[in-house]
């Protein structure tokens, strides 16, 4: 989704440099970068918290990739294909958290 999101907001006009472009980019980095450093950490429930993040981030993207859309910066079957994918990250995050959540 990462390497998609980056492909995509190479098109987008200049002036989203330091506005879309840079949330949509750093949201995507995001979730890899919280697994990341979620991983590294000793507990579970340390690493739960990374993971929550992570689909925070992604959530977060989904929005900005909306509004990209919305505005007519991605076509419609570009947005179709990274949703997609998204949507397949955002269920495989909320698994993983699901497994590290204690049972009451």
């Amino acid at each position: 989704v990462t390497l998609q999101v980056y492909a995509i907001t190479r098109e987008w006009p200049k002036e989203e440099l330091y506005g879309l472009t840079s949330q949509a980019r750093r949201a995507a980095v995001s979730v890899e970068a919280n697994l990341a450093e979620g991983k590294s950490r000793t507990g579970r429930t340390e690493f739960g918290h990374f993971v929550s993040m992570a689909a925070g981030s992604a959530a977060e993207l989904d929005c900005e990739l909306q509004i990209a859309r919305d505005i007519g910066y991605i076509d419609e079957d570009r947005h179709a294909a990274v949703s997609s994918r998204l949507k397949e990250v955002r269920r495989m995050l909320s698994a993983l958290r699901s497994s590290l959540t204690p049972i009451a």
